[in-house]
């Protein structure tokens, strides 16, 4: 089990920011005290869309998770040995798991028409702004290619 100085070195600091973003994302209330809940008329079609963006970004994050293969890590510096995967969804877009899980964060606060959770999405995005661009000078430090990867493919959905 790797150290936690290992950890730290790898980016287990993101790694952790993230899982708890995420964490309050899916438990925040549904509503702030003195906020209005959602009106019925809004909060159903808004439900569905949620819905659809939360499969939507499980596709893209799964996607991306299976394209990188044996390169797979929960940390956002790349693994010693990796490959510099460029096809695929990676063709697309540069951080495709970001993407994914940001989408269904935004997706699960429509579906449960929750102003907190949709608060915190917007946090989510800045977070993963700043942690793929981390990761970014991580990658090009590894990968001589990675400067022309970034002039083809961008870096997010959003």
């Amino acid at each position: 089990m790797p150290s936690n100085a290992t950890k730290q070195n790898r980016g287990g600091v993101w790694v952790a920011g993230q899982f708890a973003l995420l964490a309050a994302i899916l438990l925040a209330p549904r509503r702030l005290p003195g906020v209005p809940e959602w009106p019925e008329p809004v909060r159903s079609p808004l439900g569905v869309v949620g819905l659809l963006l939360s499969l939507a970004g499980g596709a893209m994050a799964a996607s991306g998770a299976k394209a990188l293969g044996h390169n797979l890590t929960p940390f956002p510096r790349p693994i010693a040995d990796g490959d510099l995967v460029q096809d695929g969804i990676y063709g697309v877009v540069r951080h495709p798991i970001y993407s994914g899980i940001l989408l269904g964060a935004f997706g699960w606060s429509l579906l449960r028409a929750s102003t907190p959770s949709l608060l915190l999405g917007g946090l989510l995005a800045l977070f993963f702004d700043r942690k793929a661009r981390r990761e970014e000078q991580w990658l090009r430090e590894q990968y001589p290619g990675y400067d022309d990867y970034t002039e083809r493919v961008r870096r997010r959905v959003w």
